[in-house]
């Protein structure tokens, strides 16, 4: 248990330390009039406390992947906790706030958008699409999950189709309406559903115990389950998620100060990472090793399964519907603001006017035929493909955050350094995978590894161009 709550520990002091550090480099101003107020339209720039803009940007944030992910992830044995931990202090939470500052800086421009402006007009067009067919992804995932959970706990009647049609109008509603009337106002009781959960499980761990296996040099490498790259693409919600940046700039539209932003931004990562540890640990101990873990996880139920289990048999019954229904909260919470987001990110596309509740309905009529019919596919196939676009994402936007803190004159290899490992693992993982190019891992392991230092390298010497071009032409004026 020393490890569990020594990676606790850590991450808070993350958020204390490497989290302000962040901060500074990036140079937040509480001077700077913020898009809420300079893009006022009572539907999507909506001011709103630092409080509840932490809250929602937390259950943006936070759907399947801490949980599914983290339980799935618990295969590997404590060596997930260093991903965890790691990844989210100097990947995730650095990505998350940088996506919602620039989002600031810009208006509360999208991921599109700001890509579009660091990396160029190519790599915009691509995002455009790689973002919005995410989005989409990321609200059917996030409508089988806590179908699939209600129809557990409810009567006969209500089955799993029946909850994912009732999820699915919910999902409409908060499309289409400003941010203040549904989001805005029913986040803070899921918040306090997410908090019983956490706490319920966590405390149970701990009162009960439960024995969390501790970090040692004979567990990081389990047989049969290679950590590199599967791991970390396997816990992607928990470490890292580029899912978040596409979250971030609805928040970003209601933040009022810069200095609110790494609260808001890389604290609530920092929240995720630690409920990510609460479920990884629970996982592992309750199923007393990898071995039953394994065979549950390969029911037809999956994950699911470990958490009606674990929940009821830590929490009891009443206890067991409650956390549930925290894990039912994290994926609705997520899968309304996706989209959400791919709503505003079409509506940048096609320069379309989001004030008319008539174009937010042509715009979200559309995506919800197409995630309908998404929903039909297997769970397990969507959740492949969103996974590896997930964690791609991710590198996008740390190489954006990279050159725009090169451009400032910033330290930049908070972002850089990040980028390329995301690259190595993107790459790696598509080219070995069953629904990528199944190569061999002696192909795939050098040239995952060649591309993260070839995009380093030419990220390096870019900088080093544009740097050399400033002062020439400061010395000319």
């Amino acid at each position: 248990m020393i490890t569990f709550f020594a990676s606790i520990v850590i991450l808070i002091l993350g958020y204390v330390v490497y989290g302000t550090i962040v901060e500074k480099v990036f140079g937040a101003d509480e001077k700077r009039k913020t898009p809420c107020y300079t893009k006022a339209d009572g539907v999507d720039y909506v001011p709103m406390d630092k409080y509840r803009n932490s809250l929602i940007q937390l259950l943006n944030i936070a759907g399947l992947g801490p949980i599914y992910g983290a339980i799935s992830g618990a295969l590997w044995g404590p060596v997930a906790f260093l991903w965890i931990v790691f990844g989210g202090i100097f990947a995730g939470a650095v990505h998350d706030y940088l996506s919602g500052m620039l989002s600031i800086r810009n208006n509360g421009a999208s991921v599109p958008e700001l890509v579009g402006k660091y990396l160029g007009s190519k790599a915009k067009l691509f995002v455009n699409a790689f973002a919005v067919v995410l989005l989409v992804l990321v609200g059917v995932v996030f409508v089988n999950g806590p179908a699939g959970l209600l129809a557990i706990l409810t009567p006969e009647v209500l089955t799993k189709s029946v909850w994912v049609w009732i999820i699915f109008a919910y999902y409409f509603l908060a499309t289409v309406l400003p941010v203040d009337k549904i989001i805005g106002r029913i986040y803070p009781i899921f918040g306090a559903i997410l908090i019983i959960m956490a706490l319920g499980i966590g405390g149970s761990l701990v009162f009960q115990g439960y024995e969390i296996p501790e970090l040692t040099l004979q567990n990081l490498h389990p047989k049969g389950a290679p950590i590199w790259p599967l791991l970390f693409i396997t816990i992607a919600c928990g470490a890292i998620s580029g899912f978040h940046c596409t979250q971030s700039p609805i928040v970003a539209r209601c933040v009022k100060n810069e200095k609110e932003g790494r609260l808001i931004f890389y604290g609530m990562m920092i929240c995720e990472s630690i409920i990510a540890l609460i479920w990884a640990a629970a996982a592992m101990s309750f199923y007393g090793g990898t071995a039953k873990l394994g065979q549950v996880l390969s029911s037809p139920a999956g994950p699911s399964a470990v958490v009606k289990e674990t929940a009821f048999a830590m929490m009891g019954a009443v206890g067991g519907v409650l956390a549930i229904l925290g894990v039912v909260v994290l994926p609705i919470t997520s899968g309304d603001t996706a989209f959400r987001a791919a709503r505003l990110t079409i509506a940048e596309m096609i320069n379309l006017s989001q004030k008319s509740i008539a174009n937010r309905y042509k715009i979200a009529v559309p995506l919800f035929v197409v995630g309908a019919v998404l929903s039909q596919i297997d769970f397990q196939i969507v959740w492949r493909y969103f996974a590896w676009s997930n964690q791609t994402l991710a590198m996008i936007m740390l190489w954006v955050g990279a050159v725009y803190l090169a451009k400032e004159g910033s330290f930049h290899w908070i972002a850089s350094l990040p980028a390329a490992f995301m690259t190595a693992v993107s790459v790696t993982y598509i080219l070995q995978a069953p629904e990528g190019l199944r190569l061999s891992t002696t192909i795939s392991y050098p040239v995952g590894v060649a591309a993260a230092v070839l995009a380093l390298g030419y990220f390096l010497l870019k900088t080093k161009q544009e740097t050399a071009g400033q002062q020439l032409q400061g010395q000319k004026i």
